[in-house]
Protein backbone atom coordinates (compact mmCIF):
# COMPACT_ATOMS: atom_id res chain seq x y z
CA UNK A 1 0.00 0.00 0.00
CA UNK A 2 1.52 3.15 -1.20
CA UNK A 3 0.91 6.56 1.50
CA UNK A 4 1.04 9.53 0.64
CA UNK A 5 3.87 12.48 1.97
CA UNK A 6 1.57 13.32 5.03
CA UNK A 7 0.93 9.67 5.85
CA UNK A 8 4.23 8.62 5.93
CA UNK A 9 5.29 11.63 7.97
CA UNK A 10 3.21 10.49 10.58
CA UNK A 11 3.96 6.54 10.17
CA UNK A 12 7.97 7.57 10.67
CA UNK A 13 6.94 9.97 13.80
CA UNK A 14 4.64 7.16 15.40
CA UNK A 15 7.09 4.09 14.71
CA UNK A 16 9.84 6.19 15.94
CA UNK A 17 7.96 7.44 18.79
CA UNK A 18 6.40 3.56 19.35
CA UNK A 19 9.61 2.20 20.11
CA UNK A 20 10.93 5.40 22.54
CA UNK A 21 7.62 4.56 24.23
CA UNK A 22 8.42 0.38 24.29
CA UNK A 23 11.51 1.51 25.81
CA UNK A 24 9.66 3.89 28.59
CA UNK A 25 7.24 1.37 29.42
CA UNK A 26 9.92 -1.26 30.02
CA UNK A 27 11.78 0.87 32.11
CA UNK A 28 8.94 1.80 33.99
CA UNK A 29 7.79 -1.85 34.07
CA UNK A 30 10.91 -3.04 35.03
CA UNK A 31 11.59 -0.86 37.59
CA UNK A 32 8.15 -0.87 39.44
CA UNK A 33 9.03 -5.17 39.71
CA UNK A 34 12.62 -4.38 41.07
CA UNK A 35 10.68 -2.22 43.82
CA UNK A 36 8.61 -4.69 44.39
CA UNK A 37 10.03 -6.91 45.19
CA UNK A 38 12.82 -5.31 46.85
CA UNK A 39 10.64 -4.24 49.44
CA UNK A 40 9.80 -7.46 49.68
CA UNK A 41 13.25 -8.75 50.47
CA UNK A 42 14.17 -6.52 52.85
CA UNK A 43 11.01 -7.30 54.74
CA UNK A 44 12.19 -10.60 54.53
CA UNK A 45 15.74 -10.18 55.69
CA UNK A 46 14.11 -7.56 58.21
CA UNK A 47 11.92 -10.52 60.14
CA UNK A 48 15.17 -12.88 59.76
CA UNK A 49 17.08 -10.73 61.62
CA UNK A 50 14.30 -9.97 64.41
CA UNK A 51 13.22 -13.78 64.83
CA UNK A 52 17.11 -14.43 64.92
CA UNK A 53 17.28 -13.38 68.38
CA UNK A 54 14.16 -15.70 69.73
CA UNK A 55 15.87 -18.90 68.62
CA UNK A 56 17.59 -21.15 71.32
CA UNK A 57 21.04 -23.03 70.13
CA UNK A 58 21.19 -26.75 72.13
CA UNK A 59 23.21 -29.08 71.38
CA UNK A 60 22.46 -30.57 67.53
CA UNK A 61 18.87 -28.78 68.39
CA UNK A 62 17.54 -25.43 67.22
CA UNK A 63 14.28 -23.89 68.07
CA UNK A 64 11.78 -20.98 68.76
CA UNK A 65 11.91 -19.21 72.73
CA UNK A 66 8.76 -18.49 73.83
CA UNK A 67 6.97 -19.87 70.74
CA UNK A 68 3.84 -20.69 73.03
CA UNK A 69 3.48 -16.35 73.36
CA UNK A 70 3.91 -16.08 70.15
CA UNK A 71 1.19 -18.58 68.71
CA UNK A 72 -1.31 -16.77 71.30
CA UNK A 73 0.13 -13.37 69.72
CA UNK A 74 -0.55 -14.58 66.08
CA UNK A 75 -4.29 -15.79 67.31
CA UNK A 76 -5.03 -12.82 68.76
CA UNK A 77 -4.00 -10.43 65.66
CA UNK A 78 -5.17 -10.44 62.23
CA UNK A 79 -2.31 -10.78 59.90
CA UNK A 80 -2.99 -9.05 56.73
CA UNK A 81 0.46 -10.37 54.66
CA UNK A 82 1.83 -12.82 57.66
CA UNK A 83 5.48 -14.15 57.29
CA UNK A 84 6.39 -17.53 57.89
CA UNK A 85 9.81 -18.46 59.46
CA UNK A 86 11.34 -22.19 59.69
CA UNK A 87 14.44 -23.09 61.40
CA UNK A 88 16.34 -26.30 59.86
CA UNK A 89 20.04 -28.00 60.76
CA UNK A 90 22.99 -28.25 58.44
CA UNK A 91 21.35 -31.39 56.71
CA UNK A 92 18.42 -29.75 55.77
CA UNK A 93 16.32 -31.71 58.67
CA UNK A 94 13.42 -29.26 59.83
CA UNK A 95 14.06 -27.97 63.72
CA UNK A 96 11.00 -25.76 64.40
CA UNK A 97 8.79 -23.00 62.44
CA UNK A 98 6.13 -20.45 62.76
CA UNK A 99 2.88 -21.56 64.14
CA UNK A 100 1.34 -19.91 61.11
CA UNK A 101 2.80 -22.95 58.62
CA UNK A 102 0.62 -25.33 60.58
CA UNK A 103 1.23 -28.52 58.82
CA UNK A 104 3.34 -26.87 55.85
CA UNK A 105 7.02 -26.87 55.58
CA UNK A 106 8.92 -24.09 53.60
CA UNK A 107 11.51 -25.09 50.66
CA UNK A 108 15.09 -25.85 51.56
CA UNK A 109 17.24 -25.24 48.58
CA UNK A 110 21.07 -26.06 49.00
CA UNK A 111 22.09 -24.82 45.92
CA UNK A 112 21.11 -21.27 46.81
CA UNK A 113 23.38 -19.13 48.18
CA UNK A 114 23.29 -17.41 51.95
CA UNK A 115 21.12 -14.53 52.21
CA UNK A 116 20.23 -15.18 48.76
CA UNK A 117 16.40 -14.46 48.02
CA UNK A 118 14.38 -16.71 45.48
CA UNK A 119 10.29 -17.10 44.60
CA UNK A 120 9.03 -20.74 44.79
CA UNK A 121 5.22 -21.79 46.27
CA UNK A 122 3.80 -22.81 49.61
CA UNK A 123 0.81 -25.24 48.58
CA UNK A 124 0.25 -23.32 45.36
CA UNK A 125 0.74 -19.93 46.60
CA UNK A 126 3.41 -17.74 45.00
CA UNK A 127 5.81 -16.97 47.99
CA UNK A 128 8.91 -14.89 48.34
CA UNK A 129 11.84 -16.76 50.37
CA UNK A 130 15.39 -16.15 52.05
CA UNK A 131 17.60 -18.49 53.39
CA UNK A 132 19.99 -16.57 56.35
CA UNK A 133 22.66 -18.93 58.17
CA UNK A 134 22.50 -19.56 61.57
CA UNK A 135 25.86 -19.15 62.94
CA UNK A 136 27.68 -19.94 66.67
CA UNK A 137 31.09 -19.18 67.71
CA UNK A 138 31.88 -18.99 64.19
CA UNK A 139 30.56 -21.94 62.90
CA UNK A 140 27.53 -22.28 60.90
CA UNK A 141 24.64 -24.30 62.49
CA UNK A 142 21.95 -24.43 60.67
CA UNK A 143 19.38 -21.79 58.48
CA UNK A 144 16.92 -19.69 58.99
CA UNK A 145 14.19 -19.55 56.52
CA UNK A 146 11.60 -16.38 56.11
CA UNK A 147 8.91 -16.18 53.22
CA UNK A 148 6.26 -14.05 53.04
CA UNK A 149 2.76 -14.00 50.43
CA UNK A 150 3.73 -12.56 46.52
CA UNK A 151 0.03 -12.57 45.41
CA UNK A 152 -0.57 -8.73 46.18
CA UNK A 153 3.13 -8.01 44.38
CA UNK A 154 2.13 -10.50 41.72
CA UNK A 155 -1.42 -8.88 41.25
CA UNK A 156 0.29 -5.35 41.44
CA UNK A 157 2.83 -6.19 38.59
CA UNK A 158 0.22 -7.94 36.73
CA UNK A 159 -2.07 -5.40 36.81
CA UNK A 160 1.04 -2.67 35.53
CA UNK A 161 1.86 -5.37 32.70
CA UNK A 162 -1.84 -5.30 31.81
CA UNK A 163 -2.04 -1.71 31.59
CA UNK A 164 0.76 -1.11 29.70
CA UNK A 165 0.04 -3.46 26.80
CA UNK A 166 -3.34 -2.32 26.37
CA UNK A 167 -2.13 1.72 26.40
CA UNK A 168 0.36 0.77 24.01
CA UNK A 169 -1.66 0.39 20.67
CA UNK A 170 -4.47 3.03 21.94
CA UNK A 171 -1.28 5.91 22.64
CA UNK A 172 0.36 4.96 19.53
CA UNK A 173 -3.44 5.09 17.59
CA UNK A 174 -4.11 8.27 19.18
CA UNK A 175 -0.49 9.71 18.48
CA UNK A 176 -0.83 8.35 14.70
CA UNK A 177 -3.87 10.90 14.35
CA UNK A 178 -2.56 13.60 15.88
CA UNK A 179 0.76 13.11 14.17
CA UNK A 180 -1.56 12.55 10.63
CA UNK A 181 -3.46 16.00 11.37
CA UNK A 182 -0.48 18.39 12.30
CA UNK A 183 1.32 16.75 9.41
CA UNK A 184 -1.52 17.90 7.12
CA UNK A 185 -1.29 21.29 8.52
CA UNK A 186 2.50 21.29 8.31
CA UNK A 187 2.45 20.44 4.16
CA UNK A 188 0.24 22.84 3.56
CA UNK A 189 2.27 25.34 2.81
CA UNK A 190 3.72 22.49 -0.14
CA UNK A 191 -0.05 21.58 -1.68
CA UNK A 192 0.13 25.33 -2.20
CA UNK A 193 3.45 25.31 -4.02
CA UNK A 194 1.39 21.91 -6.17
CA UNK A 195 -1.36 23.88 -6.83
CA UNK A 196 0.67 27.33 -8.01
CA UNK A 197 2.99 25.22 -10.17
CA UNK A 198 0.65 23.18 -12.12
CA UNK A 199 -1.65 26.47 -13.28
CA UNK A 200 1.97 28.01 -14.41
CA UNK A 201 2.65 27.83 -17.83
CA UNK A 202 4.90 29.53 -20.08
CA UNK A 203 1.97 32.63 -20.51
CA UNK A 204 1.89 33.41 -17.31
CA UNK A 205 5.06 33.04 -15.73
CA UNK A 206 4.53 36.10 -13.68
CA UNK A 207 3.08 33.87 -11.15
CA UNK A 208 4.50 32.58 -7.80
CA UNK A 209 4.65 30.76 -4.95
CA UNK A 210 3.29 32.20 -1.58
CA UNK A 211 5.57 32.29 1.10
CA UNK A 212 4.89 30.89 4.28
CA UNK A 213 4.67 32.95 7.75
CA UNK A 214 7.77 30.93 9.10
CA UNK A 215 11.03 30.99 7.80
CA UNK A 216 11.91 26.85 7.45
CA UNK A 217 13.16 24.94 5.27
CA UNK A 218 8.94 24.96 3.67
CA UNK A 219 10.17 29.05 3.06
CA UNK A 220 13.45 28.18 1.95
CA UNK A 221 12.04 26.08 -0.60
CA UNK A 222 9.46 28.42 -1.75
CA UNK A 223 12.17 31.12 -2.31
CA UNK A 224 13.96 28.92 -4.62
CA UNK A 225 11.23 27.85 -6.18
CA UNK A 226 10.20 31.72 -7.32
CA UNK A 227 13.99 32.18 -7.86
CA UNK A 228 13.60 29.44 -10.60
CA UNK A 229 10.64 30.53 -12.05
CA UNK A 230 12.04 34.22 -12.50
CA UNK A 231 15.25 32.76 -13.98
CA UNK A 232 12.80 30.79 -16.56
CA UNK A 233 10.71 34.09 -16.97
CA UNK A 234 13.91 35.98 -18.05
CA UNK A 235 15.61 33.38 -20.12
CA UNK A 236 12.13 32.99 -22.38
CA UNK A 237 11.73 36.78 -22.51
CA UNK A 238 15.80 37.53 -23.62
CA UNK A 239 15.03 34.31 -25.86
CA UNK A 240 11.67 36.33 -27.34
CA UNK A 241 13.38 39.49 -27.41
CA UNK A 242 16.99 37.56 -29.00
CA UNK A 243 14.32 35.99 -31.77
CA UNK A 244 12.70 38.87 -32.37
CA UNK A 245 15.74 41.22 -32.72
CA UNK A 246 17.82 38.79 -34.93
CA UNK A 247 14.78 38.49 -37.36
CA UNK A 248 14.42 41.61 -37.12
CA UNK A 249 18.28 42.66 -37.93
CA UNK A 250 18.13 39.43 -40.34
CA UNK A 251 15.46 40.86 -42.62
CA UNK A 252 16.98 44.44 -42.98
CA UNK A 253 19.72 43.19 -45.69
CA UNK A 254 17.75 39.75 -46.74
CA UNK A 255 14.96 42.72 -47.62
CA UNK A 256 17.65 45.10 -49.11
CA UNK A 257 19.23 41.47 -51.48
CA UNK A 258 16.22 40.86 -52.68
CA UNK A 259 14.94 44.23 -53.94
CA UNK A 260 18.66 44.75 -55.61
CA UNK A 261 18.27 41.63 -57.38
CA UNK A 262 14.77 42.39 -58.66
CA UNK A 263 16.14 45.79 -59.91
CA UNK A 264 18.93 44.51 -61.36
CA UNK A 265 16.79 42.03 -63.94
CA UNK A 266 14.10 44.15 -64.37
CA UNK A 267 15.76 45.50 -67.86
CA UNK A 268 19.20 44.81 -68.92
CA UNK A 269 21.77 46.34 -67.54
CA UNK A 270 25.78 47.60 -68.33
CA UNK A 271 28.64 45.95 -67.15
CA UNK A 272 29.84 48.44 -64.56
CA UNK A 273 26.09 48.44 -63.40
CA UNK A 274 25.61 44.96 -62.86
CA UNK A 275 29.77 44.75 -61.17
CA UNK A 276 27.88 47.47 -58.67
CA UNK A 277 24.82 45.90 -58.13
CA UNK A 278 26.13 42.77 -57.17
CA UNK A 279 29.35 44.16 -55.07
CA UNK A 280 26.50 45.93 -53.04
CA UNK A 281 24.98 42.24 -52.63
CA UNK A 282 27.86 40.58 -51.83
CA UNK A 283 28.53 43.74 -49.12
CA UNK A 284 24.67 42.48 -47.70
CA UNK A 285 25.84 39.20 -47.26
CA UNK A 286 29.08 39.76 -45.63
CA UNK A 287 26.49 41.80 -43.21
CA UNK A 288 24.23 38.62 -42.71
CA UNK A 289 27.29 36.80 -42.27
CA UNK A 290 28.88 38.92 -39.52
CA UNK A 291 25.52 38.96 -37.61
CA UNK A 292 25.31 35.52 -37.63
CA UNK A 293 28.91 34.85 -36.68
CA UNK A 294 27.71 37.06 -33.36
CA UNK A 295 24.56 35.38 -32.95
CA UNK A 296 26.28 31.89 -32.99
CA UNK A 297 29.19 33.35 -30.42
CA UNK A 298 26.32 34.67 -28.33
CA UNK A 299 24.51 31.47 -28.33
CA UNK A 300 28.02 30.18 -27.57
CA UNK A 301 28.00 32.10 -24.00
CA UNK A 302 24.46 31.82 -22.97
CA UNK A 303 24.51 27.71 -23.50
CA UNK A 304 27.44 27.89 -20.80
CA UNK A 305 29.55 25.75 -23.61
CA UNK A 306 33.23 25.33 -22.72
CA UNK A 307 35.72 27.09 -24.41
CA UNK A 308 38.96 25.79 -24.57
CA UNK A 309 41.29 28.72 -23.78
CA UNK A 310 44.19 28.29 -21.52
CA UNK A 311 47.14 30.47 -23.18
CA UNK A 312 47.85 33.38 -21.78
CA UNK A 313 48.87 36.79 -23.39
CA UNK A 314 50.13 40.23 -22.36
CA UNK A 315 47.67 42.48 -22.02
CA UNK A 316 50.03 45.21 -24.04
CA UNK A 317 50.61 42.68 -26.71
CA UNK A 318 47.56 42.18 -27.31
CA UNK A 319 46.35 45.73 -27.45
CA UNK A 320 49.14 46.68 -30.02
CA UNK A 321 47.54 43.29 -32.20
CA UNK A 322 44.09 44.79 -32.38
CA UNK A 323 45.44 48.38 -33.36
CA UNK A 324 47.28 46.72 -35.89
CA UNK A 325 44.66 45.15 -37.34
CA UNK A 326 42.47 48.06 -37.21
CA UNK A 327 45.48 50.66 -38.56
CA UNK A 328 43.97 50.75 -41.73
CA UNK A 329 40.54 52.07 -40.60
CA UNK A 330 42.26 54.62 -37.91
CA UNK A 331 44.38 56.15 -40.80
CA UNK A 332 41.23 56.63 -42.99
CA UNK A 333 39.53 58.37 -39.92
CA UNK A 334 42.90 60.42 -39.36
CA UNK A 335 42.72 58.98 -35.92
CA UNK A 336 45.55 59.79 -33.14
CA UNK A 337 46.44 57.01 -30.82
CA UNK A 338 47.37 57.65 -27.27
CA UNK A 339 48.91 54.15 -26.05
CA UNK A 340 49.81 55.07 -22.71
CA UNK A 341 51.24 52.07 -20.15
CA UNK A 342 51.40 53.26 -16.58
CA UNK A 343 51.60 49.18 -14.78
CA UNK A 344 54.42 48.00 -13.60
CA UNK A 345 54.28 44.70 -13.61
CA UNK A 346 53.26 42.40 -16.73
CA UNK A 347 49.49 41.61 -16.70
CA UNK A 348 48.80 38.10 -18.33
CA UNK A 349 45.08 37.64 -19.84
CA UNK A 350 43.20 34.89 -21.47
CA UNK A 351 43.90 35.11 -25.24
CA UNK A 352 40.53 34.24 -26.39
CA UNK A 353 38.29 36.05 -24.60
CA UNK A 354 40.55 39.35 -23.90
CA UNK A 355 40.46 39.76 -27.65
CA UNK A 356 36.81 39.54 -28.01
CA UNK A 357 36.66 42.31 -25.35
CA UNK A 358 39.43 44.48 -26.83
CA UNK A 359 38.16 43.92 -30.66
CA UNK A 360 34.76 45.05 -30.20
CA UNK A 361 35.49 48.19 -27.33
CA UNK A 362 38.44 49.23 -29.78
CA UNK A 363 36.69 49.00 -32.99
CA UNK A 364 33.03 50.61 -31.16
CA UNK A 365 35.62 53.62 -30.11
CA UNK A 366 37.28 53.66 -33.82
CA UNK A 367 33.76 53.76 -35.25
CA UNK A 368 32.09 56.42 -32.89
CA UNK A 369 35.16 58.63 -32.63
CA UNK A 370 34.54 62.14 -34.76
CA UNK A 371 38.03 62.19 -37.86
CA UNK A 372 40.85 63.93 -36.53
CA UNK A 373 40.18 63.11 -32.69
CA UNK A 374 42.48 61.32 -29.96
CA UNK A 375 41.85 57.23 -29.65
CA UNK A 376 43.26 56.90 -25.64
CA UNK A 377 44.00 53.93 -24.19
CA UNK A 378 45.83 53.52 -20.86
CA UNK A 379 46.82 50.69 -18.83
CA UNK A 380 47.38 51.40 -14.92
CA UNK A 381 47.23 48.94 -12.03
CA UNK A 382 44.61 49.24 -8.99
CA UNK A 383 45.00 46.65 -6.09
CA UNK A 384 44.46 43.28 -7.67
CA UNK A 385 43.75 44.84 -10.78
CA UNK A 386 45.31 45.80 -13.88
CA UNK A 387 42.80 48.31 -16.00
CA UNK A 388 43.04 48.91 -18.96
CA UNK A 389 40.66 52.39 -20.43
CA UNK A 390 39.40 53.02 -23.74
CA UNK A 391 38.68 56.45 -24.43
CA UNK A 392 37.18 58.11 -27.68
CA UNK A 393 36.27 61.48 -28.73
CA UNK A 394 33.18 60.83 -30.43
CA UNK A 395 29.45 61.55 -30.46
CA UNK A 396 28.71 60.06 -26.99
CA UNK A 397 25.62 58.06 -25.68
CA UNK A 398 22.96 59.23 -23.77
CA UNK A 399 22.69 58.65 -19.66
CA UNK A 400 19.26 56.91 -19.74
CA UNK A 401 20.97 54.46 -22.44
CA UNK A 402 23.98 53.45 -20.70
CA UNK A 403 21.91 50.88 -18.62
CA UNK A 404 21.00 49.01 -22.06
CA UNK A 405 24.24 49.37 -23.43
CA UNK A 406 25.27 45.52 -22.99
CA UNK A 407 21.87 44.45 -23.76
CA UNK A 408 22.14 41.88 -27.57
CA UNK A 409 20.80 44.30 -30.50
CA UNK A 410 20.92 47.76 -28.84
CA UNK A 411 22.08 51.28 -30.23
CA UNK A 412 21.47 54.13 -29.04
CA UNK A 413 19.77 56.43 -31.23
CA UNK A 414 20.59 54.39 -34.20
CA UNK A 415 18.25 56.33 -36.59
CA UNK A 416 20.60 59.25 -36.28
CA UNK A 417 23.85 57.85 -36.54
CA UNK A 418 22.63 55.42 -40.08
CA UNK A 419 26.38 56.34 -41.38
CA UNK A 420 27.44 53.96 -38.42
CA UNK A 421 27.04 50.49 -39.31
CA UNK A 422 26.76 47.95 -36.88
CA UNK A 423 24.19 45.26 -35.44
CA UNK A 424 24.29 46.01 -31.89
CA UNK A 425 25.98 42.99 -30.55
CA UNK A 426 29.65 43.80 -30.40
CA UNK A 427 29.12 45.35 -26.85
CA UNK A 428 26.93 42.33 -25.50
CA UNK A 429 29.94 39.74 -26.54
CA UNK A 430 32.07 41.94 -24.54
CA UNK A 431 29.81 41.70 -21.38
CA UNK A 432 29.54 37.83 -21.79
CA UNK A 433 33.63 37.52 -21.98
CA UNK A 434 34.17 39.82 -19.37
CA UNK A 435 32.03 37.99 -17.77
CA UNK A 436 33.40 34.47 -18.47
CA UNK A 437 36.93 35.51 -16.99
CA UNK A 438 35.53 37.01 -13.54
CA UNK A 439 36.62 40.50 -14.61
CA UNK A 440 34.08 44.21 -14.58
CA UNK A 441 33.68 46.17 -17.44
CA UNK A 442 32.09 50.15 -16.37
CA UNK A 443 31.10 52.69 -18.64
CA UNK A 444 31.43 56.92 -18.92
CA UNK A 445 30.00 59.01 -21.56
CA UNK A 446 29.13 62.42 -22.56
CA UNK A 447 27.23 63.45 -25.51
CA UNK A 448 29.31 65.26 -27.69
CA UNK A 449 32.16 64.90 -25.64
CA UNK A 450 33.16 61.26 -25.85
CA UNK A 451 33.18 57.73 -24.43
CA UNK A 452 35.25 56.00 -21.90
CA UNK A 453 35.23 52.03 -21.75
CA UNK A 454 37.36 50.49 -18.38
CA UNK A 455 38.13 46.88 -17.81
CA UNK A 456 39.56 45.52 -14.77
CA UNK A 457 41.33 42.02 -15.28
CA UNK A 458 41.99 40.37 -12.65
CA UNK A 459 45.71 39.78 -12.34
CA UNK A 460 46.86 36.23 -12.37
CA UNK A 461 49.39 35.24 -9.27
Amino acid sequence: MKLNFKNRIALYYTVATAVITALAFLIVFLSVKKTVFSNLDKELSYQAQKHSKEIIIENDSIHFMNKAEWAEREHREVQVNPVFIQLINNQGELMDKSPNLKEQQLTFLEAVNSNDHFSTFLVDRAIRQAQIPIEKNGRKQGYIITAISMESSTMVIKNLQNTLLISFPIVLFGLYLISSSLAGRSITPLQAIIDTTNTITKNNLNERVPLPPNKDEIFELSSAINELLQRIENAIQRERQFTSDASHELRTPLSTLRGTLEVLIRKPRTQSEYEQKVQYGLSEIDRMSNIVEQLLLLARFDSKSEIEENHLIPLVSLVDEVLTRNGNTISQKNLKVNFEVKAETETLVPQYYASLILENIIINAIKYSLEGKTLSIEISEEGKYTLCKISDQGIGIKQEDLSSLFNPFFRSDALEHKQITGAGLGLSIAKKAVDAIGAHITVESKINKGTTFTIAFLRKP
